[in-house]
């Protein structure tokens, strides 16, 4: 290669690396824009996930503490209280209506419950409550078998209703007659770290009645 071909070579390599270097120039901020949209966006959507799933869960917390009170009167006043809008308003409407009575039938009341907890666009907490609810609110009228299976997967360990699940299925397999297997579901119960002690103290008495020992593991 010749001295001359060298220049234009190297002259030709310069030219490139200024086009380059004046294209970053002034395209460079596009990428960078691009990169924080792309890391802020997912940030946001990470944190707006994480506050709406806590939301979701103070907002069930409140509705079950509602829902424990010993007076239908009570439970109503305490659904009353709240005041959450959406599908969540629908739920709440669908809890006081099983709770008061005159808003709709219980046939209704049912019938709403198991299209909710059968909703999957609907946050868990609120599906697993309405479920819980209807297991409820059917009672000695719903075969025992049917309680099961509709309770068993809102028992599993870290739903957020395990222990009133597992004293709603330790009711159905007294039902069924299979007291052996309501003790052991009373015992999770009661030794599950979410069980209230108002529930603790049902789930020992129900034990004592059973003819079992709160203590025994």
């Amino acid at each position: 290669m010749s001295q001359s071909d060298s220049f234009i070579e190297e002259v030709t390599e310069e030219v490139r690396r200024e086009k380059l270097f004046a294209m970053i120039r002034r395209y460079g901020w596009i990428a960078v824009l691009a990169v924080v949209l792309l890391v802020g966006g997912a940030s946001w959507r990470e944190w707006s996930q994480a506050r709406d799933r806590a939301a979701a869960e103070v907002l069930g917390d409140t509705i079950l503490a509602a829902l424990e009170a010993p007076e239908p009167a009570e439970r109503v006043s305490g659904l009353d209280a709240l005041a959450p809008g959406g599908e969540v308003r629908a739920l709440l409407g669908l809890l006081r209506g099983g709770e008061s009575g005159p808003d709709m039938g219980r046939a209704d009341a049912v019938a709403a419950l198991e299209a909710m907890a059968d909703d999957a666009t609907l946050p868990v907490h609120y599906t697993q409550l309405a479920a819980l609810k209807l297991v409820m609110l059917g009672g000695r009228d719903t075969p025992p078998e049917q309680r099961l299976a509709r309770l068993a997967p809102l028992a599993e360990p870290g739903r957020p209703y395990r222990p009133l699940a597992l004293e709603q299925m330790a009711l159905a397999e007294i039902d069924a007659g299979n007291t052996d297997a309501a003790l052991a579901h009373l015992r999770t119960a009661i030794e599950d770290a979410a069980a209230t002690a108002g529930l603790r103290q049902r789930v020992s008495q129900l034990i004592v009645a059973l003819g079992g020992d709160p203590e025994a593991g």
